[in-house]
């Protein structure tokens, strides 16, 4: 009579007899009883996110206090169902958060929009999340940073509006500072843009130079750029600029050309003598570019046409004018 130990291997003996028997191969049989490999799981696919924002202007960017931004957004590749997070946030603090559903493109990408409005200054940023699921990856992305400004600023006001102001007008080539005060420097660079762009002659922002300045409006049209290094001066915009030599504008500045009854002469002239320091007519650093004619700085520079015939400017900005124009140098005049 078999031992107890031996009744599992003559079982499994047995059982490999009986399926010889049928005629199924041993192989086969081991193959039927080994459990299927688990497949293979796969990573979840990349993705990129690309923002930008829109309803904004200047360089460096900004939006007016109260007026309302757009985020855009695009994901790539577009997947059925995505979603991403929006956040806000205002000086590093979050103002604003909302999940928005991706709406697939042409391009297979996906795209979403979001809104932001602020009452209060201060730079905004705008960041959007797609969180990780099992078919894609999670990733994120940061908009470019936009400043909100008060636009109703003018002497004495100071801060990031100020500032931004300056900023803008820098870039468009204004002889300004950039401090973030609204001093009479500021002033007279605003005064200038607002000439070039047609709008009333005060030192006074408001929304509508903020409007111009967002879209890059302003810049000094340069008259005689084969002219080399010169100065021209528009007598219907009552503003002077210094060319660098293939018409590049280095500055913009604010003048009073020679009243009706005596007229600034109009022509192409150069500059044949400098005198520093103020004469006994009370003309500052000096440029005579015809007879009696010069540029120079002056205590009072009207917005209009007022002086004898020179080209005042304001005293603050007669030593850099000074300091740049050269014995030689041409100087258009212009209606």
């Amino acid at each position: 009579m078999p031992s107890a130990r031996s009744l599992p291997v003559l079982a499994a003996s047995l059982a490999l007899a009986l399926l010889v028997l049928a005629g199924v191969p041993v192989g086969a049989a081991a193959a039927q009883q080994a459990p299927p490999p688990a497949p293979a799981a796969q990573a979840p696919a990349p993705g990129l996110l690309k923002l930008r924002l829109a309803k904004v202007g200047g360089d460096p960017q900004f939006a007016l206090v109260g007026r309302r931004v757009v985020l855009r957004g695009v994901v790539t590749p577009y997947v059925a169902g995505q979603t991403v997070a929006v956040a806000f946030y205002l000086d590093r603090r979050q103002v604003g958060a909302q999940t928005l559903a991706v709406q697939p493109g042409a391009d297979g990408a996906g795209r979403f929009a979001a809104s932001f409005t602020s009452h209060y200054a201060g730079p905004l940023q705008a960041r959007a999340t797609h969180t990780q699921t099992a078919a894609q990856a999670g990733f994120s992305a940061s908009a470019p940073v936009v400043r909100y400004v008060h636009p109703d600023i003018g002497p004495g006001a100071s801060g990031q509006s100020v500032r931004l102001l300056q900023s803008e007008l820098h870039a468009l080539h204004y002889a300004v500072p950039t401090t973030g005060a609204f001093d009479e420097a500021t002033g007279q660079a605003l005064i200038a843009y607002r000439k070039v762009t047609g709008l009333p002659r005060v030192a006074y922002a408001g929304a509508r130079v903020f409007e111009l300045l967002a879209r890059r409006a302003g810049s000094f049209h340069v008259r005689y750029p084969r002219d080399g290094r010169h100065v021209e001066a528009d007598l219907d915009e009552q503003v002077l600029a210094e060319i660098e030599a293939g018409g590049r504008v280095r500055e913009i500045y604010t003048t009073s050309s020679g009243k009706p009854s005596t007229p600034t002469v109009i022509g192409r002239f150069q500059v044949y003598l400098k005198t520093p320091g103020e004469n006994s007519e009370g003309m500052v650093d000096s440029n005579y570019f015809i007879r009696g004619y010069a540029i120079h700085g002056y205590a009072e520079v009207p917005t209009y046409a007022a002086s004898h015939g020179c080209l005042r400017v304001p005293i603050p900005d007669a030593p850099a004018i000074y300091s740049w124009v050269r014995v030689g140098t041409p100087v258009d005049v212009y209606e």
